[in-house]
């Protein structure tokens, strides 16, 4: 069933493939604009106020590592609970778990800050659908894939995290 579940979510919201994995589509892009001067230097550009995506893995996949400039909340909508791995830039290692059951530590919505590597995957089984929140707006020129052999001299003693969470 739970497979089902997620082949209608995948249709039904009109989901395509991500490029760190999994399937996702935007479904809010800000009109208004922030222009260059108005943010960190680190944006380069101007950049919408906010984006939404909805996001969907399903088991044996995985969101793999990468980075962003802006802050990302994950809301939790349907499916098993996720756990975000973050690495922040000063080597620290931090699970997020996000989804329903509030008594064992997990959290309908999360916030990964600006910077940090961070990766998804199922925290159960069948699929999770999500939602990401990205403030300034996402814009790609903003994104950083991981490279597994950086990571791993940069991060040697969470080898097994970035093996595991790299392609």
């Amino acid at each position: 069933m739970r497979q089902e579940e997620a082949a209608e979510y995948i249709t039904r919201l009109n989901l395509i493939r991500h490029p760190e994995g999994g399937w996702y589509r935007e479904s809010y892009r800000s009109a208004e604009q922030l222009p260059a001067e108005g943010l960190p230097g680190r944006f380069g550009g101007h950049r919408s106020l906010s984006t939404a995506i909805y996001f969907l893995l399903v088991q044996g996949e995985i969101s793999a590592l990468h980075r962003i400039k802006s802050d990302e909340l994950w809301h939790y909508y349907s499916g098993s609970a996720m756990i975000i791995h973050t690495i922040a830039p000063d080597g620290k290692y931090h699970p997020l778990h996000l989804g329903p059951d509030l008594a064992a530590g997990e959290s309908f919505q999360l916030t990964v800050p600006a910077g940090f590597w961070f990766g998804a995957e199922l925290n159960g089984e069948g699929f999770s659908l999500v939602g990401c929140t990205v403030a300034p707006g996402f814009d790609f020129t903003d994104f950083v894939m991981a490279e597994r052999g950086r990571l791993l001299q940069e991060f040697p003693g969470h080898a097994d995290l970035v093996r595991r969470m790299t392609r």
